[in-house]
């Protein structure tokens, strides 16, 4: 049975993963940091890896793509979009909570992955702007920490499922910004999954431009234009080999086997553009 690294367990990694893969189809690995789902993805410990890249509230998750693109060299074989319902948990103070004013009042520290606040900004101004914020590796690991510690005063944001896991009350739920957040996360590794048919495909590809060819990146987005492929992610990012120097990260609609796409792709180089091909995989929708 191939095996998958993500975050966990009780993440939002986790509840994505088995709901698009199923439970039983992979052995899922849970680690505490996303350095060891690439690391362990990389180094053949497991066969593949899921990483969180994008959220509706934040964009991207910016560290994840640079580890894509600099630390691994590992192909992208699926992406699938999951709703993030944000809960917060904790312990209600000795005497029960307010019957008026702050109901959460009585919390000093909220514990939760980095990219949480981000997602939940309102909630948290209006209830919680006097508590520190203290980032963890995980949401569930922020969860489990609280649920330990059984200090009123100490509270966490992350999935219900997560709540459930390490026996801790949700003091309110859905506390994200929108109720429509959505994260996308990505099945990267250096094997092919068996996995359900979709007729919708991508292809992400990363384009660095020649330094001495002005009006370059014009002509990039014109070799997908004029052939109708629509692109639905573009995003430029630091080669990190000289000051000013930028790669393009891009996402596009359809397969590399399409001819349209590959004639592209060859017109992109032709003008001296280097194309690395990230990845041509099945992408996922979530229907509840």
């Amino acid at each position: 049975m191939k095996r998958v690294a993500l975050l966990g367990p009780g993440t939002f990694s986790e509840a994505s993963t088995q709901h698009f893969l199923g439970k039983d189809a992979f052995e899922y690995v849970p680690y505490k940091l996303i350095t060891d789902v690439f690391t362990s993805a990389a180094s053949g410990e497991v066969d593949f890896g899921v990483i969180p890249v994008e959220n509706t509230m934040e964009g991207s998750v910016s560290l994840h793509v640079d580890w894509l693109v600099h630390e691994a060299e590992l192909p992208i074989r699926a992406e699938w979009v999951y709703p993030i319902d944000m809960n917060l948990f904790g312990f209600p103070p000795s005497g029960g909570l307010p019957a008026s004013g702050n109901p959460f009042a009585h919390i000093r520290k909220v514990l939760s992955y980095h990219v949480v606040p981000a997602q939940c900004t309102l909630f948290m101004k209006e209830y919680l702007a006097d508590a520190d914020f203290e980032p963890v590796s995980s949401t569930a690991e922020g969860v489990r920490l609280a649920s330990l510690s059984k200090d009123p005063s100490i509270a966490a944001i992350g999935p219900a499922a997560a709540g459930l896991l390490y026996d801790i009350p949700i003091l309110s739920r859905e506390i994200q910004n929108h109720k429509d957040n959505m994260t996308r996360f990505l099945l990267v590794g250096k094997d092919f999954p068996e996995l359900q048919p979709t007729p919708f495909i991508k292809t992400t590809i990363l384009v660095t431009l020649p330094e001495d060819y002005p009006g370059a990146l014009h002509q990039v987005l014109s070799a997908f234009a004029w052939r109708r492929i629509n692109l639905t992610k573009i995003e430029s990012r630091p080669t990190k080999k000289k000051l000013g120097n930028y790669y393009f990260y891009i996402d596009i609609e359809g397969s590399l086997e399409s001819l349209l796409l590959s004639a592209a792709i060859q017109e992109i180089e032709v003008i001296g553009s280097q194309v690395r091909i990230l990845g041509s995989y099945p992408s996922y929708l979530y229907e509840g």
